[in-house]
């Protein structure tokens, strides 16, 4: 019955979707893709060159926890999917918005659903690194009615004190927030290959007031969540939807970006696919890990000689796939027996995390060496090399980049590095290809 409601509840917010989906120009039948830019990359804005790489990993490490945070908290709250994440996004995406187009550095939020970003006259605003919007230059920028279909689709939606615009307001636990008005407005984003791609009647979130830890140079931010706003449920059949993304194992170098694809299948010989588990309300994709390996040996997060259907049931969506988290965070007692195992295993020198943060880290003069890791989604195994499991904070000290999880467990993208992760929303699945992404 609980999944016939939830399926339910799907359709709805698909049906709401077609009404305010808008329409694509220029776009191939391949879809097209943007580039992604690591917020401590050399495209960053925020880029600080004085910073060592240990220093920028400390820092992700750091941005991990305060997003555990809000997922934990959203969690035990059965999230409405509203609330916005600040400073913790680590990706960043550059699009177009208005007539004639302006441009907007968002963070690229898996784990989010509005679009919006900074808009004149500005109230209260942060510090970016374009212009603040002026919708008083675009000649496609439109309010919304407060009666209108979209405006009661859109999570939270109040209206004037005139009862004529349609208004929103979100909060996070941090203290950060956006207030603004809801606006039809041209959306463009600029393909690595061909011409920029445009679309028109974007619903978007245009914020007057708007104050927290946002500190990467960033305008917004781009929600590409499974609720009925997000950039990805707004394009619906225009890329399939669709979307996939690349992200490069050494945000370093200048040369390199990831790579955010819409429209495009992930698929080939070496691809696997897990279904998403939906959740009435939520706006994260939730993820069924049922254990993990060490080499050839299975850690199981529960047994399955003695699970009933009931109880096989209450452990599915155990685990959430964000873009914006580093680490991976597991269940308290899957953690605890791949601490156990490692431990068993690695014959290195036990020195302690110069954050005291993470339990598990070795000395080491070259780049750590462990059997592979392999995460058993249902349905799907994704083997994961050192590079996505010990990450380096100190000289010669790498630690595990796992934590534990006390609700709900977290898929960090350092673990993604280096892999195409696709979502298909009509298939409800995502998909793991190993790709050297620094090639895509």
């Amino acid at each position: 019955m609980a999944t016939s409601m939830v399926f339910i509840a799907f359709m709805i917010a698909i049906s709401i979707i077609s009404m305010s989906k808008f329409p694509l120009t220029e776009a191939g039948t391949s879809g097209f893709s943007i580039d992604l830019i690591h917020r401590d990359s050399p495209q960053s804005p925020s880029y600080n060159s004085s910073l060592v790489p240990l220093q920028r990993s400390i820092n992700g490490l750091i941005r991990s926890y305060n997003r555990l945070n809000r997922f934990t908290t959203d969690y035990s709250k059965k999230s409405t999917g509203t609330d916005i994440i600040s400073d913790n996004g680590e990706y960043l995406m550059k699009f177009y918005l208005g007539t004639p187009p302006v441009p907007i550095l968002a963070i690229f939020d898996t784990g989010s659903d509005l679009i919006w970003t900074q808009c004149q006259p500005c109230i209260q605003c942060f510090k970016q690194k374009y212009p603040v919007f002026n919708p008083a230059n675009s000649s496609t920028y439109e309010k919304l009615a407060c009666g209108s279909s979209s405006c009661k689709a859109f999570p939270d939606s109040t209206c004037d004190k005139n009862n004529k615009t349609c208004l929103y307001s979100q909060y996070y636990a941090d203290g950060s927030f956006t207030n603004g008005i809801i606006v039809n407005e041209t959306f463009t984003l600029g393909a690595t290959k061909g011409r920029n791609i445009s679309f028109s009647n974007a619903i978007i979130g245009c914020g007057v007031k708007n104050d927290g830890i946002f500190n990467a140079g960033e305008s917004g931010i781009a929600g590409f969540g499974i609720g009925n706003v997000s950039l990805i449920s707004q394009l619906s059949s225009s890329v399939k939807r669709r979307f996939s993304y690349c992200l490069v194992s050494d945000s370093s170098d200048a040369s390199n970006s990831g790579t955010l694809n819409f429209g495009k299948k992930v698929s080939g010989p070496r691809a696997v696919s897990t279904p998403m588990v939906l959740k009435t309300g939520s706006t994260f994709y939730y993820l069924t890990l049922e254990g993990i390996s060490l080499g050839n040996k299975r850690l199981d997060f529960f047994d399955p000689s003695i699970m009933t259907n009931a109880t096989k049931a209450s452990k599915e969506g155990n685990m959430i796939i964000d873009s914006g988290t580093t680490l991976t965070f597991l269940p308290t007692d899957l953690y605890s027996k791949l601490i156990k195992a490692l431990e068993r295993t690695i014959k290195l020198r036990r020195v302690n995390d110069p954050l005291i943060i993470l339990d598990l880290c070795y000395y080491s003069k070259k780049y750590i060496k462990v059997p592979v890791i392999t995460v058993h989604f249902k349905g799907a195994d994704v083997k994961l090399k050192s590079e996505n499991t010990f990450i380096e904070l100190k000289k010669n000290v790498y630690c595990l980049a796992f934590g534990p999880a006390v609700e709900v467990g977290l898929f960090g993208n350092f673990a993604q590095r280096n892999f195409q992760v696709g979502y298909d929303l009509i298939k409800k699945t995502v998909s793991f290809k190993p790709t050297n992404c620094s090639r895509s």
